[in-house]
């Protein structure tokens, strides 16, 4: 038994396909609402809340290989019950920012968790992706709105992943032997901007869509409004601010685990064009 935690996210989601195509099973998606979720054939819902861990107990009940995201709960609690339920092979999602920015708070928060996976007795896979290419839904209202888009440091590049290149990597992980105790920095094909993402939503709309640069300050007051000012400075460091060769190193960690090549942002923005018109 199989069990994917954020099954309804981005990475989690297109795990849950990657799997069902591939005839893996028995397979169970984690949801905090099992009646509102549509999952696909074989595949069973099961209702549980990461705050909670002990509402996993019923979910982890005859798993033995778990797919995990980090810091969504209480991680310590959430590995422990894992354990106890008999789970054997966690792969988790980590970040890049553990190795290419170890100074700051949320690569400081992954890192722990990293280890206490390590120590908790179970086999392990850490993936660490760079950038999501789903981030650039941040900017989805305006887009839709017809408004301009804003952001800082527009024409720094970065190596930025389709999620499901990322889930790609966590199926072989999770059912191809060779995979655990490994740590896989994970990136898209080539290093993309702001600028560019923006421009490439617009060509998968079929329209102009505005863009302006705006200042590392009021980009700032912006992020810290909504996720404080630790975690805006954070995002803005590894968004152009302090960059690193580490960070915008382009790795073929995708191709070399799955045998395909990485998927670029454009594929993104086409495939979720209807969600900017």
């Amino acid at each position: 038994m199989m069990l994917v935690t954020g099954a309804t996210g981005n990475i989690g989601s297109a795990l849950l396909r990657e799997l069902q195509a591939c005839g893996v099973g028995p397979l169970r998606g984690l949801t905090r609402d099992a009646s509102r979720v549509t999952f696909p054939d074989g595949v069973e819902a099961v209702e549980g809340d990461f705050a909670k861990s002990e509402s996993l107990k019923p979910a982890l009940d005859g798993v033995r290989s778990l797919f995990l995201v980090s810091r969504l709960g209480p991680d310590a609690e959430i590995i422990e019950a894992a354990r106890l339920a008999g789970v054997e092979h966690v792969v988790l999602v980590s970040s890049i920012t553990v190795q290419t920015h170890p100074y700051l708070g949320p690569a400081g928060e992954n890192l722990a968790v990293e280890l206490l996976l390590k120590d908790s007795g179970l086999a392990w896979t850490i993936l660490r992706p760079t950038q999501f290419a789903s981030n650039a839904l941040m900017w989805a209202a305006s887009i839709r709105d017809h408004e301009t888009v804003r952001a800082p440091y527009a024409d720094t590049g970065l190596p930025t992943i389709h999620p499901a290149d990322i889930a790609c990597v966590a199926r072989v992980a999770l059912t191809e032997p060779g995979h655990k105790e490994r740590t896989y920095a994970l990136t898209g094909p080539e290093l993309v901007t702001a600028r560019q993402q923006v421009e490439a939503v617009a060509a998968a709309i079929g329209r102009n869509v505005p863009f302006v640069e705006t200042s590392r300050q009021e980009a700032h007051a912006q992020m810290a409004a909504v996720f404080g000012d630790e975690a805006a400075d954070a995002v803005l460091d590894v968004t152009g601010g302090a960059v690193n060769d580490e960070l915008l190193a382009v790795r073929d960690t995708v191709s070399q685990v799955t045998g395909s090549q990485a998927r670029s942002f454009r594929q993104w923005a086409a495939e979720n064009a209807d969600l900017f018109r």
